[in-house]
């Protein structure tokens, strides 16, 4: 999904029709009487060939209490901090109210991007209430009909140029991963040169936005002892030790039984979608209660997506009994990920700024083994070794045979062993290789893929016209 867009507007103004029409679904329930939508409902929307993800909200209502309506308006506002693009109906019908002009003025503020569509357009009974639209300064009005479907050709024609400025800023911001190398261990194809790209992820409350603060220098995150603060993710840039570095500052995870909101869930995806974004995973733990199973989620993903993985321990400071709690954390870290054995784990006091020069060594260090490359020649004679040491197993008494071996990829490394009955390789020897190769060259705790593929036949005849011995043919013409 390139970009989101958030329907936004009073309740029975038709946003959750539109939305029904977006996904091609009717997700969303819809009635006359106000008021039915009262969560956030996300679903995928096309319009021809634009995709985007879309979601409906509440009705805004003019309350600020901690009742229903008061809730529904925060749970509102805060989709329209998270979303790229507001759209903001009106009841064309109905003309401008004074709650509309209210929430006109939120949108000035609080979104970048806002789009003004004047629903129940069709017929001249809307032409007042469109023109009435202008009013609100947020550019021209739309008319639009959710109901019949009017005015979705000039909406493809307004969201085009978004999608393609957050198309463009994705290619942009994205890492470079999967680069494929060739059999000398050198990039077939050139990595632009971009600023490191570092997510901080962990539960809430564990001090992401006060580490970032600390590495930046100022309190650019806003920060707290209330747990969840943080809502959608935030990069900022910075250059630390000599090191540009683009660090995105992301929404808490908590685990799933807890995750209870729709605002909550659309969080944690961003905070999911930040992890795509980056090179460098910071895992950060709060050393009271570090290694939880959302910690641990949290780092497997990190890994599957290919990412470095670094973890650390905030609130070393009011640690009392450091030497054995940094011996049991690594002891648990051991037993807990052993997918990402050897990633460096460092404890800091974001607080303080104690253990941050630590950090940034460890990144650097995490970086520069997630681009490792290993020549051809090396791995091959390391290969030789694996197999006599702890030689492949024999099914069904026939020997598997690994012939050759190269490194294809790097960010992370990839590793091909080209060999006979590769679908008959136990995970058990695959893992061996791969802690072979972690120790033997030195390529801790970065993923590593270990691909297994067949050679074929090796008869050298194959394919080859059978030919008759000219011996034999001339016994056999003489027969004749």
């Amino acid at each position: 999904m390139s970009f989101t867009l958030a329907i936004v507007g009073r309740p029975n103004v038709g946003k959750s029709t539109l939305f029904n029409r977006l996904v091609g679904k009717k997700l969303a329930l819809v009635d006359d009487q106000p008021g039915v939508t009262r969560d956030l409902r996300e679903g995928e929307a096309r319009l021809a060939d634009l995709r985007f993800t879309v979601i409906d909200t509440a009705g805004l209502e003019d309350a600020t209490d901690d009742s229903l309506e008061g809730r529904m308006r925060r749970l509102t506002e805060r989709a329209v901090d998270m979303a790229d693009v507001c759209l903001f109906m009106i009841d064309a019908r109905a003309g401008v109210t004074p709650i509309d002009e209210i929430f006109a003025e939120i949108l000035r503020k609080r979104s970048d991007k806002v789009i003004l569509a004047a629903n129940k357009g069709e017929g001249s009974a809307a032409d007042a209430g469109v023109l009435e639209a202008w009013n609100l300064g947020l550019g021209e009005p739309m008319r639009v009909s959710a109901e019949h479907g009017e005015g979705m050709a000039e909406l493809m024609t307004t969201l085009r140029p978004i999608a393609e400025e957050f198309e463009e800023r994705a290619k942009r911001d994205a890492p470079d991963t999967n680069i494929e190398l060739d059999e000398d261990g050198n990039i077939i194809n050139g990595v632009d040169a971009k600023p490191m790209q570092i997510a901080v992820i962990g539960r809430p409350n564990a001090g992401k936005s006060t580490l970032i603060n600390k590495i930046i220098g100022e309190d650019r995150l806003l920060t707290g002892p209330e747990a969840g603060i943080t809502r959608d993710s935030i990069s900022v840039m910075t250059n630390w030790s000599g090191h540009e570095m683009r660090i995105f500052d992301t929404a808490g995870m908590r685990k799933r039984a807890k995750v209870q909101g729709k605002l909550e869930k659309l969080s944690v995806s961003d905070g999911l979608r930040a992890v795509k974004f980056a090179e460098v995973v910071v895992v950060l733990l709060d050393a009271a209660i570090p290694f939880e199973q959302q910690d641990l989620r949290i780092a497997d993903l990190a890994e599957r997506e290919g990412r470095a993985v670094v973890v650390a321990v905030n609130k070393w400071d009011v640690e009392d009994e450091k030497q054995q709690k940094l011996r049991d954390l690594k002891e648990s870290f051991e037993r807990l990920l052993p997918q990402l054995r050897g990633a460096p784990l460092v404890t800091v006091s974001a607080k303080t700024g104690r253990g941050i020069d630590r950090l940034n060594e460890a990144i650097i260090k995490a970086h520069d083994v997630w681009n490792r490359r290993v020549s051809t020649a090396q791995l091959n004679r390391w290969l030789i070794g694996m197999v006599e040491q702890h030689p492949p197993p024999a099914p069904g008494g026939r020997r598997i045979k690994l012939r050759y071996m190269t490194q294809a990829k790097t960010r992370p490394p990839g590793f091909v062993v080209m060999c006979s009955l590769p679908d008959k390789l136990p995970e058990s020897y695959s893992r061996y290789l791969v802690n072979g190769l972690r120790e033997d060259f030195d390529m801790p705790g970065t993923p590593i893929r270990l691909y297994m593929r067949g050679q074929g036949d090796q008869n050298p005849y194959k394919g080859k016209k059978k030919s008759t011995p000219s011996r034999l043919k001339k016994h056999l013409d003489k027969s004749k």
